[in-house]
């Protein structure tokens, strides 16, 4: 039977089993032998993780042909305006990459758990805190359009892919479902 792990994954975690001396892995939260990450976030993003103990499923969870979309709340450095998320929701192109249009929205400040470490806040300038919704995932992709358009990604929490979301995972946690 195919397993599916849900896994919130914390701020400066490595999507990865093993690393250098000193990083954080999955192998401090996950104990399972052979499970494998289905898809990324980098060590300076936070949230769901989905991991699979199926080569098949694997591919169908993070290769961009099946759609899984994939849902991202997103802390960015000032206040961006309608016309200001425009670029994001035509689609950018930024050197040789090209990133599909996303659907991006102005929401209210998510509940979450503490960042450790805190984001730099600065007194003189606000946030604002955005829903970003990709059909790919390309490499800092979200920190990347924000800061194209002149809002840098403070914070960065996926908290759905497809039909899964974080529930009430709270960070180092993770729960098990099998895969239908």
């Amino acid at each position: 039977m195919s397993k599916l792990i849900l896994f919130n994954k914390p701020y400066g975690v490595l999507t990865q089993f093993t690393g250098e001396s000193g990083d954080k892995t999955l192998a401090q939260y996950i104990k399972m032998p052979g499970f494998y990450a289905a898809g990324r976030l980098d060590k300076n993003s936070e949230g769901l993780l989905l991991l699979t103990n199926e080569g098949q499923i694997q591919h169908t969870l993070s290769h961009p042909k099946f759609n899984k979309r994939k849902y991202y709340w997103v802390q960015v450095e000032g206040i961006p305006t309608a016309n200001d998320l425009i670029p994001l929701k035509k689609g950018l192109v930024l050197k040789d990459t090209r990133f599909l249009p996303a659907e991006v929205c102005i929401i209210d400040a998510p509940t979450l758990w503490p960042r450790i470490p805190p984001i730099r806040e600065r007194k003189n300038i606000p946030t604002t805190w955005l829903e970003i919704v990709l059909q790919e995932g390309k490499n800092h992709q979200v920190r990347k359009m924000t800061a194209a358009i002149g809002f840098p990604t403070l914070r960065l929490v996926r908290h759905r892919i497809g039909e899964w979301s974080l529930g009430d995972l709270k960070p180092g946690e993770f729960k098990e479902t099998v895969y239908r």
